[in-house]
């Protein structure tokens, strides 16, 4: 399950999810069902939206994400943010499964909020810039598509 908010978390996740395709069933899970149109023809559900000033939306959107993931039941759930994408990320912890948190390329000094909250709680956290990364934050590449080598 590929989750990310609408806008450039959305674009980022799409670039990554890609690749994936190839290999995995992936379903898409967005705050916008206009994002749908950009995967059609692949499972699409939407979750709910919220940021820190309106974080009472969180509640109704939690809920909603556990549905989600009793309903589909994926082995892994991929985010790129945001606070939706923290959210299911959490959620899906509670539900057993494997997180993946890939920090935004716009967080180019230091990790985002929701991002030092996930490595925290996720299986594992990738940042999209080298001089981030440490023990607990991983650097694989970005989505410019700038060659790197993978560190393990």
């Amino acid at each position: 399950m590929a989750v990310a908010s609408i806008g450039g978390h959305w674009i980022q996740l799409l670039r990554i999810a890609a690749e994936l395709e190839k290999r995995y069933d992936v379903i898409y899970c967005s705050t916008n069902d206009k994002c749908a149109s950009l995967v059609a023809g692949r499972e699409f559900c939407k979750t709910g939206d919220f940021n820190r000033k309106n974080i009472w939306r969180m509640i109704p959107s939690f809920i909603r994400q556990l549905k989600l993931l009793a309903y589909y039941k994926p082995d892994v759930l991929l985010t790129t943010g945001a606070a939706p994408g923290l959210s299911f990320l959490l959620a899906a912890r509670l539900k057993g499964v494997r997180t993946i948190w890939i920090d935004s390329v716009a967080n180019v000094e230091k990790l985002s909020a929701s991002g030092r909250i996930a490595k925290i709680f996720s299986s594992i956290v990738y940042t999209q810039w080298p001089m981030l990364k440490d023990r607990k934050v991983h650097f694989a590449g970005n989505v410019f598509g700038e060659p790197h080598k993978i560190e393990k």
